[in-house]
């Protein structure tokens, strides 16, 4: 049995975030030295003095999230030598687990996600997309809700968070439509998402178009360890280009549950959020609530991240 990584998406960005691990440890300021040269941007002071309409803009949230998840992992690695069975990140958050894993390097996924956050944005103007999360249908019934309002326009299934959490996405009445039904057809909640776009539908194909050029010229290293991909809830196989995977993951659902459930079947035991936030943490109790946990992104995080590491 062992340790897996999640790392988070967007949803988990908070003012001041990694400030106290830049302020605490060289290696974490070298990774926010690495992005802000890659990325064109000063990440550090995004983060830790950027207000939250600042950190909300998708082109900020993206390489603002991935340089503290990573940062936080170059001085997890450091301080408690574990030694990662497998990781996952939703959305984004696969970038960084690429990242941790070896598989690219922090100034291209730095690069890359700048470009992705703007291109996402792009696709939908402002106010045209929206997101919302259900809570308590079945796969079957949110699909079936989306079906029901599809006369609106594109409503698509986006997250399956885990327990009977899903987020659906697509053109603002579609979804609105989509909340209409999924209450009528027994949902708990239909709560619509403080969102900038529609991500993770096929609304997002035009930023999925945009962005290959410049994913399919990253260059490639060598997997450390496994990293599940989002679109299929299976370790990227060996030899294949990864970008195949993250550019099909723009415009496709995020099987997060799956991916959790994947890693258990690999043999992770308990798993340590490495990144801002907690949101991951709390979907892998819906999930699995027989694994361990623990999140990590500030020294005082150490403790907990050092008893679940072993």
């Amino acid at each position: 049995m062992g340790i897996g990584l999640l790392f988070p998406g967007q949803a988990s960005q908070f003012a001041g975030m990694g400030k106290e691990l830049y302020e605490a440890y060289p290696a974490a300021r070298a990774v926010f030295r690495e992005a802000s040269d890659a990325a064109g941007m000063d990440l550090a002071a995004l983060c830790f003095r950027g207000t939250d309409e600042e950190l909300r803009l998708t082109e900020n949230t993206q390489p603002a999230i991935f340089t503290v998840s990573v940062a936080a992992f170059r001085v997890l690695e450091a301080e408690t030598g574990v030694t990662p069975l497998c990781a996952a990140g939703h959305s984004l958050g696969e970038y960084s687990a690429l990242v941790a894993a070896g598989a690219l390097s922090v100034g291209d996924a730095a690069r890359v996600l700048r470009s992705r956050g703007r291109y996402m944005q792009e696709a939908v103007r402002v106010g045209e997309g929206a997101m919302a999360a259900l809570i308590g249908l079945s796969p079957e019934s949110v699909e079936a809700v989306c079906r029901a309002a599809a006369g609106m326009g594109v409503v698509e299934p986006a997250n399956f968070n885990g327990g009977d959490q899903i987020v659906i996405s697509g053109s603002a009445a579609a979804v609105q439509a989509a909340c209409e039904a999924a209450r009528s057809a027994g949902a708990k909640r239909a709560l619509p998402l403080p969102v900038s776009a529609p991500f993770h539908c096929s609304l997002m194909r035009p930023a999925a178009d945009r962005l290959a050029p410049e994913l399919r010229a990253v260059a490639e290293g060598t997997f450390r360890f496994p990293v599940v991909a989002n679109v299929s809830a299976e370790p990227y196989p060996p030899g294949a280009p990864v970008a195949d995977l993250l550019l099909r993951q723009i415009a496709a659902p995020v099987r997060w549950e799956a991916c959790v459930r994947r890693m258990r079947g690999m043999g992770a035991s308990s798993f340590i959020e490495v990144g801002p936030g907690k949101v991951l943490s709390g979907l892998l109790r819906r999930i699995d609530r027989d694994a361990g946990a623990a999140s990590f992104c500030a020294p005082a995080d150490l403790e907990g991240a050092r008893a679940v590491a072993g």
